[in-house]
């Protein structure tokens, strides 16, 4: 029993790194928000940004990819449903399009409020 759950278990782990896979060699989107996902990581070490800071950062970029995920997913399954033009298919996608964009502008802001006074600092 505990053999048959370690290798489900592996298997999902499996499974989603394949995903995680597919999602950055795919998409476009995805590869520039890894790519400034890799920056903001780089500036937060150093700046030294505090923990709670760091929660915050990793929060937003969790939220970002994740959503970025469950856009590319819904995209798939829509067109793999759908394969031509269909408007209510459409709405979906620009729906989850959309989560997307709020997350990834919210997560800018945070990055300003966190950065821009380092970057100032630093400057001045």
């Amino acid at each position: 029993m505990m053999k048959t759950f370690s290798r489900k278990f592996l298997a999902s782990f499996s499974n989603a790194f394949s995903g995680i896979l597919l999602l950055f060699r795919s998409q476009a989107n995805a590869q520039i928000e890894l790519g400034i996902t890799f920056i903001v990581l780089v500036a937060g070490l150093a700046f030294g940004i505090s923990s709670s800071e760091w929660v915050v950062i990793l929060l937003c970029i969790a939220l970002v990819l994740s959503l970025e995920g469950i856009n590319t997913a819904i995209e798939i399954f829509a067109d793999k449903l759908h394969p031509g033009f269909d408007s209510e298919i459409g709405k979906v996608k620009d729906v989850a399009a959309g989560a997307v964009l709020i997350a990834a502008i919210l997560a800018a802001i945070i990055g300003i409020v966190i950065f821009a006074p380092r970057i100032f600092e630093m400057i001045l």
